[in-house]
């Protein structure tokens, strides 16, 4: 069972007591700093939890799933990437 942002928001506010539109708030922000650092091409590293960045991806060739016998050109990209931590990597084991 996946945890939506909701139940986050929820435990997070239980956790720290404070409130629902609080927890809400910080978890908003700090969403919105990471995905500003990863445009500006920076890694945003959490210390016991991780490392967010940007990885490239280089062009490629792939089958158009309608035609399989048609071949498209996939362009080069940059997609964000997640490294977990040795403390959350320890945790989940």
């Amino acid at each position: 069972m996946a945890m939506s942002k909701q139940d986050l928001i929820n435990t997070v506010a239980n956790a720290a007591g404070i409130t629902k539109r609080s927890a809400s708030q910080a978890l908003e922000a700090m969403t919105l700093t990471i995905t500003k650092e990863l445009k500006k091409g920076n890694n945003v590293t959490i210390t016991g939890f991780g490392t967010f960045r940007v990885s490239k991806r280089a062009a490629r060739q792939g089958v158009n799933p309608r035609n399989p016998s048609q071949r498209i050109s996939i362009p080069a990209m940059k997609v964000p990437s997640f490294k977990a931590g040795k403390t959350l990597k320890d945790a989940v084991r």
